[in-house]
């Protein structure tokens, strides 16, 4: 299996980061290839809302950007993880930069390989996962109608194990 990885921390060594490595690690181990794209060092804008994807570029956006090579990836992807921390009741800007200019790529539909999803989150208050609950819930298995793998926090209970059984489940 093919996982894209979208890890929306500026912080190499914090919690989200260590809730990616543990999983792809497990998942690895396992057999499946991971890409992994630390969009916080990525050049990608937001999206325009120029409606250019919806038009004359059929699914392609107008902006050229390293958002092309998530684009690439994303294509065959069969399992898509998001991973971020909580900054003001959401995700980091950065992970949402990328998830707004999903609108070119789910054009006219999400891409037929891809089927499951997960998220990692990580936050320094264990009340404030509502807002990315709600957009992963609603945006990617109620809309894209993917399987979830599950909402990982770092304030759950054995985090790591739960994160690794899930992987090597796959």
């Amino acid at each position: 299996m093919k996982i894209l990885i979208l890890n929306g921390s500026p912080r190499p060594n914090g919690n989200t980061a260590k809730m990616v490595a543990a999983f792809s690690e497990s998942v690895e181990n396992s057999g499946h290839h991971v890409v992994c794209f630390n969009v916080c060092k990525m050049n990608i804008k937001g999206c325009l809302a120029c409606e250019y994807c919806h038009g004359k570029g059929q699914g392609t956006c107008a902006q050229k950007d390293d958002m092309q090579e998530i684009y690439k990836e994303l294509k065959d992807t069969q399992m898509l993880v998001l991973a971020a921390p909580i900054y003001y009741h959401g995700i980091s800007g950065q992970l949402k930069c990328v998830i707004d200019r999903f609108y070119s790529a789910l054009y006219p539909t999400a891409p037929k390989s891809l089927k499951k999803a997960a998220m990692f989150l990580s936050s320094g208050d264990p009340d404030m996962y509502d807002g990315a609950k709600f957009s992963y819930e609603g945006d990617f298995l109620g809309y894209l109608g993917l399987e979830g793998c599950g909402i990982f926090t770092n304030h759950d209970m054995d985090v790591m194990d739960r994160i690794r059984k899930m992987a090597s489940s796959l």
